[in-house]
């Protein structure tokens, strides 16, 4: 049941919103009572603080991450990733925006323990995205590797709030020819 409704949640805080969504809408979509929704889950921040932890930090890892540390290299990890999405968003014929920016962007202000658990995840993103960028270049400083981290999650989230807006893939393929051709240069 916990599952259910941590999933029914992300679902519901990606397509309307965390403020959108009422706890009774989460009742009504997992198919469950309130009691059994408040047993996990006392408050609404408690279950927006676990969909960020549970849901979207591995989603995270998973999309973003790992296949950017299993590939041949920084710079094709990370075209593979921003293609990928833009073939997933293709597919879906969608495009209801990357579920950590659309928090990010939501609850960074209003509270400082999303903020807080919003921004743990980009912090994981970027460093190994650091660690990854500073191993294919050992002469590369840490400092320059950060950098080029922080530029590369930003230009992902700056194009999926592009991608959101136009409804279209293209400013994610855009970047991923870009920062691929940037990070072969460095």
């Amino acid at each position: 049941m916990r599952a259910r409704i941590l999933d029914v949640g992300a679902d519901l805080f990606q397509r309307h919103g965390y403020n959108a969504t009422s706890m009774h809408d989460v009742v009504r979509a997992a198919g469950t009572t309130g009691g059994a929704l408040h047993h996990h889950f006392a408050t609404k921040k408690s279950l927006g603080l676990a969909v960020i932890a549970e849901r979207v930090a591995p989603e995270v890892e998973a999309t973003a991450i790992q296949p950017v540390s299993n590939a041949s290299s920084a710079a094709s990890g990370i075209r593979a990733v921003f293609n990928g999405v833009a073939d997933t968003l293709e597919h879906n014929r969608a495009v209801t925006g990357c579920p950590l920016n659309n928090l990010a962007l939501e609850l960074s202000l209003a509270d400082p323990d999303f903020r807080e658990a919003v921004n743990a995840v980009f912090d994981r993103w970027r460093a190994a995205l650091s660690f990854r960028l500073h191993a294919d270049h050992p002469e590369m400083d840490e400092a320059r590797a950060h950098d080029l981290a922080t530029l590369v999650v930003a230009s992902y989230s700056g194009a999926m709030a592009m991608a959101k807006t136009s409804q279209s893939a293209a400013p994610l393929r855009a970047c991923a020819t870009q920062l691929e051709t940037l990070l072969r240069r460095t």
